[in-house]
C-alpha cells in the first residue's frame, strides 16, 4: 500500500470540491429547507405524528439519506470518468500504483464530499426541527457505510458510462426513485400489507429504516438485517471493481 499515492488522488479529488465550497455548501441548505417548507410545513400540518414521533424530524434520515446516496454516486462517477474522458487514467493505469490505491482516493474523496454533505443537512435539519439521536454511534456507522459503499457504486458507474448522460442514468432513474419509495418520507407501515411487500424487495429500504433507527430507536426491518444489507452491498461493490480492474473491463478500451 502506498499512502503518498492515495494521499495524491485524495487531494487532488478534495481540491475540485472546494473550489466550489460555495455551491456545495449553499445548495443542500436550501434543498433540505425547500424540503421542510413543502413537507414539514404543508403534509406535516395534515400529519401530526409517525409512530410517536413529529413529521419533520421523522423525514431528516430520510433526507440525509437522498442526498448522500445522490451526492457519493455523482462525485465518484465524475470522478473516475473525467480521466477516462480526457485520457489522463493511461497515467495513472502506468504509474507504480496499484488499483486499491486508484479506489482508495478516488472512493475516499467521494465519500468525504458526500459526508460533508450529510453533516452539513443534520446541522440545517435542527433549525426546523427538535432532532434526538438515541444512537449516536450508530448513526455515524451508517451514515459512514452509506458514504462509502454508494461512493463505490458511483466508481463503478464512473467506469461503465460512455458518456456525461450515462452519468445521470443511474442516479436520476434508478436511485432516486427507489430512495422516494423506500420509507425517506412514510413509514413502510403506512403502506397496503401487499406494498409493504413490495417495498422490502426495495434495498434502500433497509438503509434508511436502519440510519431512522439510530435517531428513533424505529426501524420498519430489523437492524441486523440493515446491517446484512449494507455489508453486502459494499462487499459486492468491492467485488465488481475488482473485477474491473483484473479484467480492464472499460479502461483500457
Amino acid at each position: 500500500m502506498n499512502p503518498t499515492a492515495i494521499l495524491a488522488i485524495y487531494k487532488f479529488e478534495m481540491a475540485r470540491f472546494f473550489r466550489t465550497l460555495t455551491q456545495s455548501f449553499l445548495s443542500p441548505v436550501l434543498s433540505t429547507s425547500l424540503y421542510f417548507v413543502v413537507f414539514g410545513a404543508a403534509i406535516g400540518s395534515r400529519i401530526d405524528q409517525v409512530d410517536g414521533v413529529s413529521y419533520g424530524a421523522f423525514i431528516v434520515p430520510g433526507l440525509v439519506m437522498l442526498s448522500v446516496m445522490t451526492q457519493a454516486i455523482s462525485n465518484a462517477s465524475f470522478g473516475i470518468y473525467f480521466p477516462k474522458f480526457i485520457g489522463t487514467i493511461y497515467e495513472l493505469l502506468s504509474a507504480p500504483v496499484n488499483f486499491l490505491e486508484i479506489v482508495c482516493g478516488y472512493v475516499g474523496a467521494a465519500a468525504t464530499k458526500a459526508l460533508f454533505i450529510g453533516v452539513v443537512i443534520l446541522v440545517t435539519s435542527y433549525f426546523f426541527v427538535d432532532l434526538q439521536i438515541q444512537h449516536p454511534l450508530a448513526m455515524v456507522a451508517f451514515l459512514l457505510l452509506t458514504c462509502l459503499s454508494f461512493a463505490l457504486l458511483g466508481f463503478i458507474i464512473g467506469i461503465w458510462a460512455g458518456s456525461f448522460e450515462q452519468l445521470q442514468l443511474v442516479p436520476l432513474m434508478v436511485i432516486t426513485p427507489l430512495v422516494f419509495l423506500g420509507g425517506s418520507f412514510y413509514s413502510i407501515s403506512m403502506l397496503p400489507p401487499v406494498w409493504q411487500t413490495i417495498s422490502y424487495f426495495n434495498p434502500v429500504v433497509y438503509l434508511i429504516s436502519g440510519f431512522r433507527w439510530s435517531f428513533y430507536g424505529l426501524a420498519d426491518v430489523p437492524i441486523g438485517l440493515s446491517l446484512l444489507a449494507i455489508g453486502g452491498f459494499t462487499l459486492a461493490c468491492m467485488t465488481v471493481i475488482w473485477w474491473i480492474f483484473k479484467t480492464g473491463w472499460r479502461i483500457r478500451s
